[in-house]
């Protein structure tokens, strides 16, 4: 029975410390299973609740603090499990019972020195239990500024895209506004800034999962809307306007594509690695349309009718569509145009345009 213990006891501890590297430690994407499930138990209980609800303000409040609350859950069951498997150690090599044990390893783990054993390998053991509690509170406290540095970055760009798209974004607006004020020539630093910030989310949310679900200040912003709208809007410009420079535009759709086909391994989400630009996409052409009659409307110039333009921008967006919606779904995403349905019926947000109030000379 000892014997038995003493490998649960040694199971626990390593798997533990694994989780704990795999985390906080190792620079790049390795999922710890352990993580995942604390993390998603938090993310279940509190989607039961935003299910309930048809508003994406409430939503957003309910799912706003799933994120925070599952660092500090996770840290507790990392004590929690070092604390029982230090015990099944301690009662392995000793004849403590399972309550002098748990005391004996939780005066360690946290420590208080309050308990403390005469044989040699409880010592041992006690020590290994002290210097565990510290690293792992030291590591996670250190790992705080680099995740919420990484948050920040994010929603910068973010927050800068709403007087370029509206709220929440949309493709057809991110075009509509830079016509507006005459800055189509400009929509190539756009797209060269967001093929940057998409290998940055790309590198942090892959190495830290949880901030997948770490949301915008405000309920009508969020990372993967604004993506999906600069990716959309960068497609329609490809389609419309063939005689434009594309360099850019090219870079910003490849480096969008993988940062969410990035996210999309870490979280298990399966893709077509090849799609084929004839492959149907979940965008009806009517919502094709009504994204058009929006450009229409304010002037953008086309070099292509609607219907010569819409098998280019289906032959993109089927690269990155499948992903998009299924990401939006997963973590109640607002409800923008083009951005697919999520878990309960919902008012789709459309942004709207700003008037044009220049003085007429």
């Amino acid at each position: 029975m000892r014997v038995l213990l003493g490998i649960a006891g040694v199971v626990v501890v390593l798997g533990i410390f694994s989780s704990v590297l795999r985390t906080l430690v190792i620079p790049r994407p390795t999922l710890s299973g352990f993580t995942h499930i604390v993390q998603r138990l938090v993310l279940r209980a509190f989607q039961l609740i935003a299910d309930r609800s048809t508003s994406a303000e409430t939503k957003d409040r309910v799912l706003a603090p799933v994120a925070p609350l599952a660092i500090v859950v996770t840290l507790i069951s990392w004590l929690a499990s070092f604390l029982v498997g230090y015990a099944l150690l301690e009662a392995a090599v000793s004849q403590l019972g399972v309550r002098e044990a748990l005391t004996e390893s939780g005066s360690s783990l946290l420590t208080l020195g309050f308990a403390s054993g005469n044989r040699a390998t409880l010592n041992a053991i006690d020590f290994c239990a002290a210097a565990t509690g510290p690293i792992v509170i030291g590591l996670q406290v250190g790992y705080l500024p680099t995740l919420y540095g990484a948050y920040q970055s994010r929603e910068t760009e973010v927050t800068l895209l709403q007087a370029r798209a509206g709220s929440p974004p949309w493709g057809p607006e991110i075009l509509v506004r830079y016509a507006q004020v005459e800055l189509l020539d400009n929509l190539t630093e756009l797209f060269r800034n967001w093929e940057r910030w998409s290998a940055a989310v790309s590198e942090s949310h892959t190495t830290y999962p949880v901030l997948i679900h770490f949301r915008s200040p405000k309920a009508t912003r969020n990372w993967l809307i604004a993506l999906l709208a600069v990716m959309d809007a960068a497609a329609l410009r490809m389609a419309l306007n063939p005689s434009q420079p594309k360099s850019e535009i090219r870079l910003a759709l490849r480096a969008g594509f993988v940062c969410l086909r990035d996210i999309a391994d870490i979280r298990g989400i399966p893709y077509d690695l090849d799609p084929h630009p004839d492959d149907p996409v979940q965008l009806t052409y009517q919502d094709f349309l009504m994204g058009i009659e929006r450009l229409q409307e304010r002037g953008y110039p086309m070099e292509r009718t609607p219907e010569e333009a819409w098998p280019h921008f289906r032959g993109w967006r089927v690269n990155y569509e499948a992903i998009a919606y299924r990401l939006a779904l997963d973590i109640d995403a607002v409800p923008a145009p083009w951005s697919g349905p999520r878990r309960t019926p919902v008012t789709i947000r459309t942004p709207l345009t700003p008037v044009d109030r220049r003085p007429v000379t």
